[in-house]
């Protein structure tokens, strides 16, 4: 299951996507700059987001392990 940051990160690179193609198509070239830098914030923000899930689930893994 995703968390908070792999969720916010995907809609940031889309949001970031949607602004690039209009600053495409309008001749933009500050909104498609400003798409670009969205897109890569979202990466990264759904980089961390992944690495936090996978941190979690090892923290809980070792947990019910040492349960046993």
């Amino acid at each position: 299951m995703w968390n908070k940051n792999e969720q916010q990160g995907t809609i940031d690179q889309a949001k970031g996507k949607a602004k690039q193609a209009i600053g495409n198509a309008t001749n933009d070239p500050a909104l498609r700059d400003e798409g670009k830098t969205d897109e890569a914030a979202g990466k990264i923000e759904s980089a961390v987001g992944g690495a936090q899930r996978k941190v979690g689930n090892a923290v809980e893994n070792i947990g019910k392990a040492i349960k046993r």
